[in-house]
């Protein structure tokens, strides 16, 4: 591998990649790296190294995820010799109450875990599911036109049987060590006594208030008095608790049945101006379903993750899997035709994901041809020009049923949260978690906010007369992008890695692969670089960072470049010698370990 220059690196990483803006509808996320008070000396210590562009480092554990007292919480659960997955229950449950806009008990996740006893890997799939009585009709108006976004999104339509309580539960049965009850102590504490509003999340319910005062109990919650809630202030959730409690001493049987169950179906089918479908029964019989793990080879690695209804694993691995044909380690990472091969890989992995990839208990799937080797390296040989792809267009993967289906036009928004452990046990453990878009459907029941995860699903079953693999129907899970990842290496793993932001997490992901992989880039200055995302054809480079260098030579090219506010959450373990944990500075988490 090739290692960049000092003085390369610091180039790509001089200008200030962190501040973001709260207002934006489409990128939410807030915070500045130094942001978070603590007086935990563990945390102050973890946020000093990764504002020095330098990794954690461990020889027993290390977790890595979006808030210091999740990340706190979830150390603890280590240094008491729980494994990976019982610290994800302590982590996922803070997260919940600390920065519940973006994943909590309301909302899904999809989990990928390597055993260290048996070196195979498993992945569970806790996305939400369609209600029973929804139709592939329900965002669509009395024309048959789509909804507005938002006008789907806000309130009970949109709310999908909720799949992370059972996620926890599962994930703890098959893998956990400690004492269930005591998984939920941390969050149990921190919602009875209060904990302290970090500025990301007063930033976003100040940005929010209109959308989150429309329902009574989550404007009495986050915006009490009518004023929104504030940075430093303490903030109590004693609802959160007693479900927190309810689940500690009934399991997750306590969520999806009993009074809970009651009260989130009655949530959901009374929400004022745009109540949902969801009932007693979808909830009664959600289950969380394991799948094969999608892998697709890049130089010495095997790039695993979740697969359908997922398009994470299979949209990066496409990705990678042509960008193999080409010596991208030569090419470095200030070179414009580095760039040109990345994002036409990705805009063509994108044209086969919004056309064949769906939730497979549904639709047929070509899982397998879409990652075949002999598949990417024939797409590979259309990056083979100088310049952009005018245009590009799903392939023909090997399959063995009809492919006649329409593109999707689904909107997947990057309200979401990544979390990734390894355990002194060897295990390792990435999942990305998530309710949708900031806030979700803004309803808020015992303690925690409801999902919008069903908007994810295409708004029109149909285009021109041929049906759309994503459309939503009874039962069906929607399509994600959310891309937990662990990159084997001689089977073992060599990477743990994952981030939030809607479609552009599958972006995020690959870049940071080929800057560790190909350019050499210690881990936490390759989650550190500059993003430049191409999805459908518009290059998204982030904005005040030394990307939009590059934007002359992309325009060249034949590229639309457009500057944005890119708000990635990557979280990332590199196990070798030693275990070397890094967070992604344009958000407040930490890795922590010892």
């Amino acid at each position: 591998m090739r290692r960049l220059s000092l003085s390369v690196v610091a180039c790509l990483l001089a200008a200030p990649v962190w501040a973001q803006e709260a207002a934006d509808t489409v990128a939410p996320e807030a915070a500045t790296a130094g942001a978070f008070a603590s007086t935990s000396p563990a945390v102050q210590a973890a946020l000093a190294t990764k504002e020095a562009g330098q990794e954690v480092t461990s020889d027993n554990w290390m977790i890595a995820a979006a808030n210091p007292l999740a990340v706190e919480a979830g150390a603890d659960v280590l240094r008491a010799g729980g494994t990976a997955a019982d610290a994800m229950v302590a982590v996922q449950t803070v997260l919940g109450l600390v920065e519940p806009q973006s994943s909590g008990l309301g909302g899904g996740a999809f989990l990928v875990w390597y055993d260290a006893a048996t070196g195979s890997l498993t992945t569970l799939d806790a996305r939400e599911t369609a209600p029973l009585a929804a139709t592939p009709r329900l965002f669509q108006d009395e024309a048959g036109e789509p909804l507005q976004f938002f006008d789907a999104v806000v309130g009970g339509r949109s709310v999908g049987t909720p799949g992370t309580p059972a996620l926890l539960e599962e994930a703890h049965r098959r893998w956990g060590r400690a004492n269930w009850p005591s998984l939920f102590d941390a969050a149990t504490d921190l919602a009875t006594e209060g904990f302290t509003v970090s500025p990301r999340l007063a930033q976003l319910v100040e940005g929010g208030a209109e959308r989150l005062a429309r329902f009574p109990a989550t404007a009495d919650y986050f915006l009490p008095g009518g004023a929104p809630i504030t940075a430093g202030t303490t903030l109590k959730n004693p609802d959160y608790a007693a479900t927190l409690q309810m689940l500690a001493s009934g399991g997750a049987d306590a969520f999806y049945t009993g009074p809970l169950a009651a009260q989130i179906v009655e949530t959901v089918t009374t929400a004022p101006g745009n109540p949902g479908v969801l009932s007693a029964t979808d909830l009664a019989i959600y289950t969380v379903k394991e799948r094969a793990p999608v892998c697709a080879t890049y130089r010495a690695f095997e790039v695993c993750g979740m697969g359908p209804p997922s398009s994470g694993a299979l949209t990066v691995g496409q990705i990678l899997g042509m960008l193999g044909q080409y010596d991208l380690a030569a090419l470095g990472a200030e070179n414009p035709e580095s760039w040109r091969l990345i994002g036409d890989a990705s805009r063509l992995a994108f044209a086969d994901r919004g056309r064949y990839m769906a939730d497979s208990d549904f639709v047929p799937m070509p899982t397998e041809g879409l990652v075949d080797p002999a598949y990417l390296a024939d797409r590979a040989k259309l990056l083979a020009g100088d310049d952009a792809l005018p245009e590009v267009a799903p392939g023909q993967p090997t399959f063995d049923h009809a492919l006649n289906w329409a593109d999707d036009d689904a909107i997947e928004f990057p309200s979401t949260s990544h979390i990734s452990i390894v355990d002194a046990y060897g295990n390792a453990l990435s999942m990305t978690t998530t309710i949708e878009n900031a806030f979700g459907s803004r309803l808020m029941v015992g303690g925690f906010l409801l999902n919008n995860e069903l908007t994810d699903f295409s708004f029109r079953s149909h285009r021109d007369g041929v049906a759309i693999a994503n459309r939503l129907e009874p039962g069906k899970r929607p399509r994600s992008s959310m891309a937990p990842t662990i990159v084997m290496q001689d089977g073992k793993p060599a990477l743990v890695i994952g981030s939030p932001g809607g479609s552009r997490i599958i972006g995020y992901v690959v870049k940071s692969i080929i800057a560790w992989a190909d350019w050499d880039m210690p881990l936490q200055q390759a989650l550190a670089l500059p993003h430049l995302v191409n999805r459908f054809g518009t290059y998204d480079v982030e904005e005040g960072t030394a990307a939009t260098a590059l934007d002359p030579a992309l325009e060249a090219q034949g590229f639309e470049v457009s500057a944005r506010s890119l708000n990635s959450g990557l979280h990332a373990i590199e196990v070798g010698q030693t275990l070397k944990g890094a967070a992604d500075p344009r958000r407040e988490g930490i890795a922590l370990g010892e």
